[in-house]
């Protein structure tokens, strides 16, 4: 999922880094195209070995229905030489899993792509919007790759944009206690409870007009 922000600098990456992608083996993790894609785009100018596209719902350009959290059990390890993920991770409760698992499946050398939302960014549910990352928050959790460029973007400066290499040295970064803003509770936090999610996403709801009461 891709508004035109994330899709215009993913064509000024491809165009300006057209080896990073041509020939290569690339996973993009949220691929159902609900309002844009940057699939056909590199597919056609780069000519990658293979494009696989994973979501949790079936779609446009979805190869596979699969949740990001179980990306290690089903590929393996180091098995893409390029990870893409557009406007995914504030949607994923286990930021720490869903990461750890795209670190995992990553080549030695490769390129990850992220772009998600920072504070600023509204609520937006899909079905449930959890995190906002900071560019602080995004040199730490990838602190164990080499980041080539990270920006914020949108004319609220409420999106972060990554582009990272996995480099022959990667050892992981210890985020157990790291924690981020959550938009659903309205402060950093390093987990959400499970019992308490539903009611803290109704609070934010009413934060931003969209729920008049609270149960």
């Amino acid at each position: 999922m891709c508004d035109m922000e994330v899709i215009e600098w993913f064509i000024d990456t491809v165009i300006n880094n057209p080896e990073e992608f041509k020939n290569k083996r690339i996973l993009e993790i949220g691929s159902r195209n609900a309002n844009g894609s940057v699939r056909l785009f590199i597919e056609k100018l780069c000519s990658p070995s293979e494009y696989v596209g994973v979501d949790i719902e079936e779609g446009k350009f979805v190869d596979l229905v699969l949740p990001a959290e179980q990306l290690i059990n089903h590929f393996g390890g180091e098995s893409f030489d390029v990870i893409i993920s557009p406007e995914l991770l504030e949607h994923v409760k286990d930021w720490r899993l869903v990461i750890d698992n795209m670190k995992k499946v990553l080549r030695s050398g490769g390129m990850i792509y992220i772009t998600t939302c920072s504070y600023g960014f509204h609520y937006h549910g899909y079905p449930f919007d959890y995190w906002r990352y900071e560019e602080s928050d995004m040199r730490k959790i990838f602190s164990d790759f080499k980041i080539m460029s990270i920006k914020k973007h949108g004319s609220m400066q409420a999106e972060i944009f990554l582009r990272a290499m996995k480099t022959s040295s990667h050892k992981k970064t210890d985020l157990r206690d790291f924690s981020l803003y959550s938009i659903a509770i309205g402060k950093r936090t390093t987990k959400i409870s499970e019992i308490s999610f539903k009611r803290k996403c109704m609070l934010a709801l009413r934060k931003f007009g969209l729920l008049k009461t609270v149960i």
